[in-house]
C-alpha cells in the first residue's frame, strides 16, 4: 500500500509546481504560454486524483473501523500498543495528505481558469489597440 502514497504526494508535488508556476507574473516567466498549455492539457488525467483520494480515504476509514480496542493496558503489551499508536499516526499523515491533493488540484483547476480568461482577455485588449 505505500506506492498509492508515494503515487499520491508525487502527482500532489506537481500540482504544487504548476500552481506555482501559473502564479509567478507574466515577466518572469518566459515559457509563460507553454506552462498553461501543459496546465490546461494535465487537468483531465489529474482528475484521476479525486476518485483515487476517495479510495485512499476509504482505506484509512476501513483501518480505523477494524483497529483492535484496548480495554486496559493490561490486554495489550507495549509493542501493540506501540504499533497501534504509529498506525493511528501513519493514518493522520495520509488523510492530510489526501486532503492537500484534492485542494491542489481544485487550486491548479481554478487558477488555471483564470490565467486562460487573463490570457484571452488580454488579446482582446491587444486587437482593440491594434485596430485603432
Amino acid at each position: 500500500m505505500a506506492l498509492e502514497w508515494v503515487l499520491l504526494s508525487y502527482v500532489a508535488a506537481a500540482e504544487a509546481m504548476m500552481v506555482l508556476l501559473l502564479t509567478l507574473p507574466p515577466t518572469m516567466n518566459p515559457l509563460r504560454k507553454g506552462v498553461i498549455s501543459v496546465t490546461r492539457n494535465l487537468l483531465k488525467p489529474f482528475l484521476s486524483v479525486i476518485p483515487f483520494c476517495l479510495f485512499l480515504l476509504m482505506d484509512i476509514y476501513w483501518k480505523y473501523e477494524t483497529r483492535p480496542s484496548f480495554r486496559s493496558s493490561e490486554s495489550c503489551n507495549p509493542s501493540e500498543l506501540m504499533r497501534h499508536q504509529k498506525s493511528v499516526l501513519k493514518s493522520q499523515r495520509n488523510a492530510l495528505l489526501i486532503a492537500s491533493a484534492l485542494l491542489l488540484y481544485w487550486l491548479l483547476y481554478a487558477v488555471t481558469n483564470l490565467v486562460i480568461q487573463a490570457e484571452m482577455l488580454n488579446e482582446r485588449v491587444e486587437k482593440l489597440n491594434n485596430s485603432d
